[in-house]
């Protein structure tokens, strides 16, 4: 398994130099302690816990994986005594509300953390991860008694939270969920039924487990109107806060997987649990949108770590590898042949793999600013905008990142060569956690029709004005740039095909609907690079800046720039496929018959 090592020097270059935190926070109410130099500690501590601690128990928790014994599930060895480490450093309460015993700094510095975790153990990192959503569900929609029950331990780390959505008979479409609620004398309600693929639904990392649980209500309306969201924890509380008595919820089984092994993937059965309402009946959905759009820019996250790991292994071993000489001549005279990272094809996966993962680092930086700003900022406007930004690039930041994640660290599996298949180096178990990340919180198909139908098509494209438009007054800002003009006019050309590429699809789907369902995972594709292409040319400005006042550190700048020259040349003309396939409609996908696909 290859070293990890937390990559400081681009995390500092995106955060302070490309985006400017520093400034963000001064101008946010609610970020006064978030100074440079407590930033800068956070990253540094963060770092080693994530290093020493964490990624050590990478290979292990693979190998381990979790078992079911008694009812019980066991984390493998040495998961249980990190989470009690993570909690006593004070990581739970990093970026929470100071009410319920948060540090109260931003949301953005808790990002940041998310990533390492994710970078040196993502299976581990599930556990407290997937708390976060469970915080933001019930600190927007609960009761201020059930922010002072479960909020306050879930923030201390001293309780971890799950989201149970999925039933065995429907995915996606939770209209369909037949779990139950009936409501008691007490005002809480009986919890019955049966979830699937629920992430740290059992363990033993923590005292209690609080659960999320979309349930419907007798003489509910049909379908997702008729949903409601309740709390149901593995143990009761007293009111003490102490939890002794066990509720009605056990891990039915484990799923045998195809990765993540050291995180418990459970069935759920609810045997008339004891569970409390949340945001009102009927309003479970909504309520449990906030916990989605959590994991959802969360699990964007597990796309860069898969990428970071596959980029660290990979250009490690194209260093130390040797195999043939390089076509243009003989590189290392001394060595009986080059290493790997002189031949063009090495060079073609190790840049693809840093194009990709360090562009969406920027990528997932902006929208952690834009998250800050809809939770903090004073000014309307700004809150709206933000607002509005962030649902448009959401199901962008979920999708492509996680598609060019895997892309990531299969390429970097593959300048192993037949090593990349053997477990001992690690990359084999970074293809296999990465698959997942497409998959759940939404499938890519899923994420494509948020936002083309949903986000874009619905608000008459005003949630992608909302990022066209700073994509363009950058352009603008640029235009007499002489030395950036290699990424300015195609990216204001881009821009411009944008716009023109969405009101096609919206014209043709005014005719026929499924013309949306045949566009939406090429335009979310399309969109991604379209909003990398931005970031790149950003970096690509900011280095130039950094190399023209003179610094000690060419090298870094220059690779920027010839990494954002490797994206626009090498990548970014994926786009024409992207359109090609959009504008090619939806007949070739729906006009066979069923019968005609074949007999199997």
């Amino acid at each position: 398994m290859p070293e990890y090592k937390a990559p400081l020097r681009d995390m500092r270059f995106v955060r302070d130099e490309l985006l400017n935190y520093a400034h963000h926070y001064s101008q946010l109410p609610e970020a006064e302690e978030a100074t440079p130099d407590i930033a800068d500690a956070i990253l540094e501590e963060a770092a080693k816990f994530c290093e020493q601690v964490l990624s050590p128990l990478n290979k292990v928790g693979d190998e381990q994986g979790c078992k079911l014994v008694g009812g019980k599930v066991e984390t493998p060895k040495g998961f249980k005594e990190a989470y009690q480490q993570f909690v006593e450093c004070g990581w739970p309460s990093l970026a929470h509300n100071k009410k319920y015993g948060g540090q109260g700094l931003p949301s953005s510095l808790g990002v940041v953390l998310t990533e390492m975790m994710g970078e040196s153990n993502w299976a581990w990192g599930m556990y407290p991860a997937l708390s976060g959503g469970a915080i933001a569900t019930l600190e927007t929609h609960g009761t201020e008694e059930q922010k002072q029950t479960y909020l306050t331990k879930l923030v201390s780390g001293e309780w971890t939270g799950t989201m149970c959505l999925t039933e065995p008979h429907c995915g996606t479409d939770l209209g369909l969920l037949r779990t139950k609620a009936e409501p008691q004398d007490d005002g809480s309600y009986k919890i019955s039924g049966a979830k699937i693929f629920i992430s740290a639904g059992e363990h033993d990392i923590s005292k209690n487990i609080v659960h999320i649980v979309l349930a419907r209500l007798a003489g509910a309306p049909e379908g997702t109107k008729g949903l409601s969201l309740f709390i149901v924890p593995r143990q009761l509380p007293e009111n003490n806060g102490a939890s002794t008595q066990r509720n009605g919820v056990s891990c039915g089984s484990l799923e045998h997987k195809m990765g993540i092994h050291g995180n418990a993937t459970c069935v759920m059965n609810f045997d008339r649990a004891s569970g409390y309402l949340v945001g009102g009946p009927n309003n479970g959905l909504n309520c449990m949108f906030t916990f989605m759009n959590a994991a959802r820019l969360g699990t964007g996250l597990q796309g860069i770590a898969h990428g970071e790991i596959a980029f660290q292994g990979a250009l490690r071993y194209a260093r130390e590898r040797l195999q043939s000489r390089s076509l243009s001549g003989v590189k290392y005279p001394e060595s009986p042949a080059d290493p790997i990272i002189v031949h063009p094809d090495v060079r073609r996966m190790l840049l693809t793999i840093k194009a990709f993962t360090e562009g969406s680092r920027a990528f997932a930086y902006y929208t952690a600013k834009l998250v800050d700003l809809a939770l903090y900022s004073k000014d309307r406007k700004e809150k709206e905008l933000a607002e509005l930004q962030l649902g448009f690039l959401t199901p962008i930041v979920k999708a492509f990142m996680t598609e060019t994640g895997f892309e990531c660290a299969n390429l970097g599996m593959q300048c192993y060569g037949g090593h990349g298949y053997i477990s001992e180096w690690g990359m084999e178990q970074n293809l296999r956690d990465c698959r997942i990340a497409t998959l759940y919180e939404g499938t890519t198909g899923i994420q494509a029709l948020d936002l083309l139908g949903r986000k874009v098509l619905m608000s008459q494209g005003e949630s992608l004005k909302s990022f066209t438009k700073v994509i363009h007054k950058f352009c603008k800002a640029q235009a007499d740039n002489e030395q950036l003009q290699e990424f300015i006019e195609p990216l204001a050309a881009l821009n411009k095909e944008w716009g023109e590429l969405t009101m096609q699809v919206g014209m043709k789907a005014m005719q026929n609907k499924d013309e949306v369902g045949a566009a939406s995972v090429d335009y979310l594709m399309y969109s991604g690079y379209a909003c990398l292409a931005y970031f790149w040319a950003d970096m690509a400005r900011t280095a130039q800046e950094k190399l023209a006042e003179g610094t000690s550190e060419k090298g870094f700048y220059k690779a920027k720039i010839q990494t954002a020259r490797f994206f626009y040349q090498r990548l970014l003309p994926r786009t024409l496929t992207h359109k090609a396939c959009i504008e090619s409609g939806a007949e070739n996908l729906v006009d066979m018959d069923e019968a005609d696909f074949g007999a199997v």
